[in-house]
């Protein structure tokens, strides 16, 4: 047996009332379809009530006006989502661009692109700006960010390669012995939600580095279990980690 409720505002979305449908109702579950004019970050659950799955789903006719013009709320939808679901994407000819967009704000989720036809696999290795060919994989300032996104998704195109960039240095105590995290600041949705992305890196070097430091690092790319990645993922065994001059620019996507 099922229940339908709809709430007409968001001032009526309270922990008091969710707590008053529980009571009246007592559900296995409860699913909400959320109203994609508010900002979920004002979304409060009663203290008992735990949060299972999220999946947003997008139309991408409207996607360019939806980030154009209320790209908060977007990243409100998004950020702690599994499934980003983007539907109606006939015609659309470049994805690479709005996968990059995504993933950037929600980097932990599966970001999947349907059609008429089905699903979509938007990205060919020719399309990258950099070459998948080469012995060492040259990734230009500009290219960052796309690298950074591919790689976290596609462990079949990378795992083994080798790679070059320059990057700022994180260093922590919690890290294990000879281990950073190189890596740029992006920005993810406006000026105030600035990101670090890097990906753990295990060199000799590291520790004679010192946080904020540029360097330039070549490394081989493996995937591992690591516990800030909550699963397995990206972790770069470097061959050589050399002083680079800062890059002033943020990473956007």
């Amino acid at each position: 047996k099922t229940a339908g409720i709809f709430i007409e505002s968001m001032d009526e979305l309270t922990p008091e009332r969710l707590l008053e449908l529980e009571l009246l109702y007592n559900p296995e579950r409860v699913l909400i379809e959320w109203n994609g004019m508010w900002n979920q970050d004002d979304l409060q659950l009663p203290d008992d009530w735990r949060l299972y799955q999220q999946i947003t789903i997008i139309d991408m006719s409207t996607f360019d006006l939806y980030v154009a013009n209320m790209k908060p709320l977007l990243y409100a939808m998004i950020k702690n989502s599994e499934l980003v679901i983007c539907n109606r994407c006939d015609g659309i000819e470049d994805l690479s661009g709005y996968r990059r967009t995504l993933k950037s704000m929600c980097q932990r989720g599966e970001i999947v692109f349907e059609d008429s036809e089905g699903e979509i696999d938007e990205i060919a290795d020719e399309d990258l700006p950099y070459d998948m060919s080469a012995d060492v994989i040259a990734i230009s300032p500009e290219a960052y960010g796309i690298w950074y996104i591919d790689c976290m998704d596609r462990r079949d195109r990378y795992e083994g390669k080798i790679v070059e960039f320059t990057a700022m240095v994180l260093k922590s105590p919690e890290f294990p012995k000879n281990y950073f995290v190189p890596g740029r600041m992006a920005m993810t949705c406006c000026e105030a939600d600035m990101t670090f992305l890097g990906f753990v890196t295990k060199a000799r070097e590291a520790k004679d580095l010192q946080t904020k430091q540029w360097v330039k690092v070549r490394a081989r790319i493996a995937y591992e279990f690591w516990k800030d990645y909550e699963g397995e993922g990206p972790v770069l065994y470097a061959e050589s980690v050399q002083p680079a001059e800062p890059i002033r620019d943020v990473v956007q996507f």
